[in-house]
Order: structure tokens, then sequence, then C-alpha cells
């Protein structure tokens, strides 16, 4: 299957990012690996393949519980950082929606915050069914819509200083794109076959200081960051002033940021 030109942006986007989305967004993202790892029933001896293991965080959650653990993501320096994080997790670089593996080879396969990043998400899901053995479960994460308000942080102070999203980030295709609600992946899931099918809200505050936040923009991390650093400095600039005005927002205790955030947790068995 041909790649998309969603999916060559995120190849851009994401080459050579890794050790700045782990100081950064990848903290975040962490917060549903205990329960994304209890739906998809990982636990001693359970063969998992986690798709897009980023710097490894889920592959190590599961090699804790005592999993056989095997990781993928398309991104190299991700597959790097993964290897040492994780040196009992087997890794591999491979990009969705074509995976190197033969049909039924897992128990369970995991995906956090992957099905963002891919431009068939259909596609996607088809290839994680193909690849876990019948009775096995699937387990995946996406950011909701409409966004919390600490995850639209970020597009408020864009949108304020009147920067746009660079024409080089494509949207995905719209006949690829699917509801980012409970109803909306619960019926992609079920879409390829798959069978009890769950999805549920997940809201938590996110806890990070406004230095460490814009790290992850200023360095590019993401669509938000691309967006970002493809404006003339002054724009930049502009953006900046605006994000730490917003910032007053969510102020915490010491100095700290508070940040809501809402994502889909889904489970489903082949």
């Amino acid at each position: 299957m041909e790649s998309t030109a969603f999916d060559a942006s995120e190849r851009r986007i994401w080459a050579g990012r890794a050790e700045a989305y782990a100081d950064s967004f990848g903290k975040l993202c962490a917060h549903p690996v205990p329960q994304l790892l209890d739906a998809a029933r990982v636990r001693a001896g359970v063969r998992v393949l986690d798709v897009g293991t980023g710097t490894g965080t889920v592959a190590a959650a599961a090699c804790a519980r005592g999993a056989r653990v095997t990781g993928v993501d398309a991104e190299i320096s991700m597959v790097e950082l993964a290897a040492a994080a994780v040196p009992s997790a087997e890794l591999h670089l491979a990009a969705l929606p074509q995976l190197p593996f033969s049909d039924g080879m897992f128990d369970a396969v995991t995906g956090n915050f992957v099905l963002n990043h891919v431009g068939r998400p259909r596609a996607a899901l088809a290839e994680l069914r193909r690849v876990v053995r019948p009775g096995g479960w699937i387990a995946v994460t996406i950011w909701a819509v409409p966004t919390a308000p600490g995850q639209a942080l970020l597009g408020r102070a864009v949108q304020a200083a009147g920067a746009v999203r660079p024409s080089h980030i494509p949207a995905l295709a719209a006949e690829d794109d699917f509801p980012r609600t409970e109803t909306g992946l619960a019926e992609l899931l079920t879409s390829v076959g798959l069978k009890e099918v769950a999805c549920e809200s997940i809201q938590w505050d996110h806890h990070t200081d406004a230095e460490e936040w814009w790290s992850g923009a200023a360095d590019g991390v993401s669509a938000i960051g691309q967006t970002v650093a493809s404006q003339p400095d002054h724009t930049r600039a502009e953006i900046k002033r605006h994000f730490d005005l917003l910032c007053t927002e969510f102020a915490g205790p010491a100095g700290h940021l508070v940040l809501p955030h809402t994502a889909l947790l889904a489970r489903a068995r082949r």
C-alpha cells in the first residue's frame, strides 16, 4: 500500500525528534499507559506488540509486567532511544499499515496515540488485527475532539498570533478521517472486524511548567511544533507572547501549569 501525503509529512515531522519529544510531550503521553495495558490484558508471559512505541514507555511498562515485548516505530531516533531504554524488548523500524510480522503472531497489540499519526487509520487497525491471534486483544488511545483546554493551549497561541498551519503539513484526507469521539473510534474498530469493542474517555490534569511545555513547540515536535517552527521570527515571538499570557489561565502551585487533557481509550478482541 502506497504512503499518503499525510504519512510522508509525519515522517518529516518526527525525523530526529525523539529526545525533544521525550523531554516535552512524551511525559504527557505516558499517563494512559497502565490503563492501556490493562485493556489489552497484558500480563506475564503474554506476547505483546507495541506499535508506534516512541521512546519505549509502553514497552517498558509491559516488560515490567513480565510480558514478552516487541516494539516498532517508523522513526529511527525513536527506535534507538527505546532500544537503549528497554533492552529486554525487541525493537524494529517499521511503519503502519505494513508490519513485518506473520499473521496471529501476538497475544496482544497496543498503540498509544498512534492512530493520530497514520494516513489510513482503518488500514492500520486492519493490520493490527492481522498480527494478533484469534481471541487476542488490541488496545489503542487517541486524542479526543473537541480538544480539552490544556491540549488547546498551544493552538490558541498560534491562532492569537495570526499564524496559520503551513501548506506542507497536510490534514488527513476526508475519506480516511473519522469522528474522534467514543462512538467514532468504536465504530472504526468494528469496521475492520474486531469484536467486543469498548471505548471510554480518560480525563487527567498534566502537570508541567511553561518552559517544558513550550520546548516541545520550539523544537518542532508534532504538527503544532512544525507550525510554530515554520513561522518567521517575529511571528514566533508573537506566538510565544500569547502563550505566556494564556499560561496564566492554567497556573498551579509553585509556578507549575495544570493542563486538562482528554483522550479516548478503546479495546477490542479479534
